[in-house]
């Protein structure tokens, strides 16, 4: 499976603070584990997919380039946001991964 590489590359460079991360390809790209839960990751179509709080979902598919993430046409829930990492300075990234890490610390889901 094809993933965006450079977004996979900025990922893991957030990351480097974390103390437990693991990679897996999946969901047709790579993904980021966290504390052994999956946080964020790099599409093969160039997204930015996370793992977030539901009830924050309306907030933040509010924000430009996001949305709730889609399977196979299939929309994954309230609490999986895709995001076009094409324009995401890093920045903006880092408040993203923020965003997934403190549903992580947070939840108790794997």
């Amino acid at each position: 499976m094809a993933y965006d590489v450079e977004l996979a590359d900025r990922i893991r460079d957030a990351l480097t603070a974390e103390e437990s991360v693991a990679e897996k390809k999946m969901f047709g790209g790579l993904q980021f584990m966290v504390r052994g839960k999956l946080t964020a990751g790099a599409t093969a179509d160039g997204r930015l997919l996370l793992k977030c709080d539901p009830e924050r979902c309306d907030e933040l598919t509010a924000r430009p380039g996001a949305r709730v993430a889609e399977m196979g046409g299939r929309n994954m829930g309230n609490s999986w946001i895709a995001v076009d990492a094409g324009e995401l300075s890093d920045e903006d990234l880092a408040w993203w991964i923020d965003v997934a890490l403190d549903y992580n610390e947070r939840s108790t889901q794997a």
